[in-house]
């Protein structure tokens, strides 16, 4: 290597140490961490609530022919009140007799079926806010004329849906020795046609069920003297369960204000007086 080759190799080696230093001097940027998403909101879990009903009970509950639904205006509402409250029901066909062992065992969750706020059963369910005024009436063939009153079921064979409060009011009228024998029957159209053909004298019943009944083309059936007793319908609960009671009565005072409740009432043709004060 000449002269001039070894003057150049020192200037490129000087060279590369000043760089070499400069680079040294300077740290590499630090790698950045990845930009984390935030966590997407969950949904909350859908909330469906069983509610049981015994569906021969019209206007309040009954079975659609043409959609093979349960409908009615106990239905209806229900439903109502879970939009307001944001929760879902499903509908569950049972016996009226069953509805309340269903509830106390956890196999529904609500009951929603015309059931008449007593004491008694007070001590197995809770009961949300009345929806319904009603009463029970008498109920006849329409060629009998003889039986107009309490009184006049003196000795008379009465017909009654099992576990109803008719059949309650019968069986009170049978220790005061008024009614002579009770027949029980499970639902409310073969209590009414057995009064009908004449094999029961007469039926006692909750007064819309039976009005309905005759104003759907059952005229041979007539509805006579005054209301027994005047009741009320609740929704039930299972006992302690608060929080879905609170939910229903709220969702009630709701339906109740925005109308709704009006609309479903004129709906069923249930008289004015049926929403309670």
């Amino acid at each position: 290597m000449n002269k001039y080759g070894k003057i150049m190799l020192v200037i490129l080696l000087a060279l590369g140490l000043v760089l070499s230093a400069a680079a040294c001097g300077k740290p590499a940027p630090a790698p950045q961490p990845p930009k984390q998403e935030l966590p997407k909101e969950q949904p909350k879990p859908e909330v469906v609530y069983k509610v049981g009903t015994e569906p021969t009970f019209p206007p309040f509950e009954f079975l659609d022919k043409n959609t093979n639904q349960i409908t009615g205006f106990d239905i209806e509402l229900i439903k109502a009140i879970a939009q307001e409250e944001g929760f879902k029901v499903e509908i569950i066909n049972l016996g009226f007799e069953g509805l309340i062992p269903a509830l106390q065992a956890g196999t529904i969750n609500i009951i929603a079926s015309g059931m008449t706020i007593t004491d008694k059963r007070k001590e197995q369910i809770d009961f949300s806010n009345p929806y319904v005024n009603s009463g029970l009436a008498i109920a006849v063939a329409k060629n009998n004329d003889t039986i107009k009153s309490e009184a006049d079921l003196k000795g008379k064979k009465v017909a009654v849906q099992i576990g109803t409060t008719g059949a309650n009011k019968a069986d009170e009228l049978k220790k005061k020795g008024i009614i002579k024998t009770i027949k029980t029957y499970n639902t409310v159209d073969v209590v009414m046609a057995e009064v009908a053909k004449g094999t029961v004298d007469a039926a006692i019943n909750d007064a819309p069920v039976t009005q309905d009944f005759i104003s759907k083309g059952h005229s041979e059936i007539k509805i006579v003297g005054d209301l027994l007793d005047s009741e009320q319908y609740g929704f039930a609960v299972a006992k302690g369960k608060k929080e879905l009671l609170d939910k229903i009565n709220s969702g009630l005072k709701k339906v109740i204000e925005k109308g709704k409740y009006e609309e479903l009432r004129k709906k069923y043709n249930l008289p004015e007086t049926a929403l309670p004060k």
